[in-house]
């Protein structure tokens, strides 16, 4: 799509919003949580609770934390944290090696949900023996009395309750004197309309039994948090802590700007691999170095308003077939980069605050190229889907301009409206209506 008509059509979105009000108020903090006097960190290994301090019921050479994404077809077993040494005692180490690599289930005793989602489960290895375990009885019975903090914590996390390794409010543990354990761990996330990121306090007795002792709500959902191109395999992150809405809400941006590095140079890989023209390779390339640019300015800006933005992970998948990139590109090209790309404009005309919206002029300009390589991808792909295919693609955006519609409804907390520049949903819901009508109908 020709950039000039994009910047023609955000002028006309933006002067048929400027007849909706704005709101002056104060910014909001986090809400009340669990008090975390005489609670330890979670050990990890890496990002996962680790399995160091274990005793189990019976013994075992190996215990080891997996994870896979059952929308796949052939789901993956994603090798998560471990201890000991694999197949130590087996008496066909080959075979025995060779089971534990192909271990995998369809359904595990944890799963976590944003954009798609991921279940854990645990495998261990017994002299020949390679042995998974998919359910919260399992893991107990695997773990027998409950006599350690990590334990305490593993059997919480089987009960379905996350556990942060950095921050104790998402996640801590403390041994109790009649020698049950308190951990403390979260549910939900904070990013979308009726969501909430939620902290829980649970007691986990020496028999195993977890029974909940209270929850708050430490932050609700940001209705435009996922605005932009995401790249699949994006992994949930932990939310940021800072006291200040700005802060939350720039750490937010940055975490989103650096994943958005992940989606284009992904997109151009894919590109490649379907034999697109060299020119929409390029311009994903290119767009992937913008989006590092972005996310420093972004990152800046959390910074000065005191967030402490989470760097993105994102786990490598396989290159997808042509039906699955138009799909992907329809929604969070063409859709929410599309309108994600006007809300810059937005904020670069209405934020108070004089640095954030000299950040948004630059950004503006780069979103709305992005926004109309959004647009070349589809009108390059659809012609090489069949009927169904195409049925399928448009489908599939018509749901994404519903969603989106839901979710910039929410209001907004005031001083992400007057410092940074968001809309209003009476707003956002005006801009919304041009798009849709010009682009999406």
């Amino acid at each position: 799509m020709n950039v000039h008509r994009l910047r023609h059509l955000f002028s006309r979105a933006l002067r048929a919003s400027l007849a909706t009000p704005l709101v002056l108020a104060g910014c909001g903090g986090l809400g009340n949580s669990s008090d975390v006097t005489g609670f330890s960190r979670v050990e990890c290994d890496g990002r996962f609770p680790a399995l160091g301090d274990l005793t189990l019921s019976q013994p075992r050479d190996f215990v080891q934390l997996r994870y896979f994404h059952p929308a796949l077809s052939d789901p993956r077993a994603n090798k998560a944290s471990s201890s000991g040494q694999a197949c130590a005692t087996a008496t066909d180490v080959p075979t025995c090696e060779a089971a534990l690599e192909d271990a995998t289930t369809g359904k595990g005793f944890h799963r976590e949900c944003i954009d798609y989602c991921q279940e854990f489960f645990l495998v261990t290895t017994s002299g020949d023996a390679v042995t998974t375990y998919t359910t919260e009885e399992s893991v107990q019975g695997l773990l027998g009395t409950v006599d350690t903090s990590q334990e305490a914590v593993l059997r919480a996390f089987a009960a379905g309750y996350n556990v942060s390794c950095s921050e104790l409010k998402l996640g801590a543990v403390k041994k109790n004197e009649d020698g049950s354990f308190n951990v403390i761990g979260t549910k939900g996330y904070a990013c979308g309309p009726d969501t909430a990121l939620t902290q829980h306090l649970a007691r986990v007795s020496t028999s195993g039994e977890v029974r909940e002792l209270e929850s708050y709500v430490l932050e609700k959902g940001d209705p435009n948090c996922n605005i932009g191109r995401r790249p699949v395999g994006l992994q949930v992150a932990e939310a940021c802590q800072s006291p200040e809405a700005l802060g939350r809400y720039f750490a937010d941006a940055a975490h989103l700007e650096a994943a958005s590095v992940h989606a284009f140079l992904r997109l151009r890989d894919e590109l490649e691999l379907h034999g697109a023209d060299l020119g929409l390779q390029d311009a994903a390339r290119r767009s992937a170095m913008e989006e590092v640019q972005h996310a420093r300015v972004t990152d800046r800006l959390a910074r000065r308003f005191g967030g402490t933005p989470q760097r993105p992970v994102v786990e490598e998948l396989p290159l997808r077939t042509l039906v699955d990139v138009a799909l992907e590109n329809a929604v969070e090209g063409c859709v929410r980069e599309t309108y994600g790309a006007l809300l810059a404009h937005h904020q670069a005309m209405h934020a108070r605050d004089l640095e954030v919206r000299q950040a948004m002029v630059r950004i503006a300009e780069d979103e709305t190229r992005h926004a109309a390589l959004s647009w070349d991808v589809d009108q390059w792909a659809r012609p090489r889907l069949s009927a169904k295919e195409r049925d399928s693609v448009r489908e599939a955006q018509r749901r994404a301009v519903a969603l989106l519609r839901q979710e910039v409804a929410v209001p907004l907390d005031a001083c992400i409206v007057t410092e940074a520049g968001m809309p209003t949903p009476e707003a956002a819901l005006a801009l919304l209506d041009t798009l849709e009508q010009e682009l999406w109908a």
